[in-house]
């Protein structure tokens, strides 16, 4: 498993230069890394390359150099995938504050309830341990972070061009699922040792 390490960060001032063709980089990657899942959550695969450019710009935004690198790499670091895992975060997006907020609040749990089904098995999300993004009253996190832990199995066939694999939440009140586009599996099977 790789971990980001003070090393493989660019310095400031570096990356301030090249900020604008690292960003483009970046979002060209992301682009194969992201699935929509009904009609409020999105879906973003993360992996080094995306958490690595994530510490690179909160170090970017908050000016705060050394003192903050070991914060951000504790707080991106967990979301770097194993190598027989998928990590995603998962960003549930309803601008009206109103119905986001009641949308969200009947939402509870909904980490529990994310799967991933390749080969006729099915890949439990779990939720990143970090925090409960679930409060007593039921109220979900517009934003998760869950990995898919997968068994040898599974990753091979997850490996397979044109394999069928179907992503969602089985949650009372957000039951929707989709189709991986091969795109986005093939992007994603990078992620496997």
């Amino acid at each position: 498993m790789r971990q980001i390490i003070s090393s493989d960060i660019i310095p400031a001032a570096e990356y301030a230069s090249r900020r604008k063709e690292l960003r483009a980089t970046s979002v060209a990657m992301k682009r194969r890394r992201r699935l929509q899942v009904g009609p409020y959550a999105t879906l973003h695969f993360e992996n080094f390359d995306t958490m690595r450019m994530q510490v690179q710009e909160m170090l970017y935004i908050e000016k705060g150099g050394a003192e903050q690198l070991p914060g951000e790499l504790a707080a991106y670091n967990p979301l770097v995938p194993n190598g027989r895992e998928l990590v995603a975060t998962v960003l549930f997006e309803i601008d009206d504050p109103e119905r986001r907020a009641a949308f969200l609040g009947k939402l509870g749990g909904v980490e529990q309830t994310a799967f991933i089904e390749v080969a006729g098995s099915r890949v439990a999300g779990l939720a990143e341990a970090d925090q409960d993004r679930t409060t007593a009253e039921g109220k979900a996190s517009a934003v998760q972070f869950i990995h898919y832990p997968f068994k040898p199995a599974e990753i091979a066939a997850f490996k397979q061009t044109g394999a069928r694999i179907v992503i969602g939440f089985d949650h009372p009140a957000y039951a929707h699922m989709t189709i991986m586009p091969d795109e986005v599996r093939a992007a994603l099977a990078a992620d496997f040792d």
